[in-house]
């Protein structure tokens, strides 16, 4: 779908409402509402909101290890071995 076709009114959304719906989970593209010619919301499908969410989860998560890294807060892998069977033999 095109981006002109997915920028529609709040109208637009209040008359079509269950269409918008099924074009957005068919589609899994955003729609952009606007309010007196202006983008105000951006409409979007469950399962697409859902994969962002994981993504930017995801994303955090590797920029959370990169600074651990950058600080020197990690150990080499054998390390963390040798201690885990340290601490067993303990």
């Amino acid at each position: 779908m095109k981006l002109s076709e997915r920028i529609k009114p709040i109208s637009y959304l209040k008359a079509n409402a269950a269409e918008v719906i099924a074009k957005l989970a068919e589609h899994q593209q955003p729609m952009i509402i606007t309010v007196n010619g202006e983008a105000k919301a951006v409409l979007q499908d469950i399962d697409s909101y859902e994969e962002m969410q994981e993504a930017i989860a995801l994303m955090k998560a590797l920029t959370l290890t990169e600074q651990q890294v950058k600080e020197g807060g990690v150990e080499p892998l054998d390390e963390a071995f040798r201690q885990v069977r340290d601490s067993y033999k303990g």
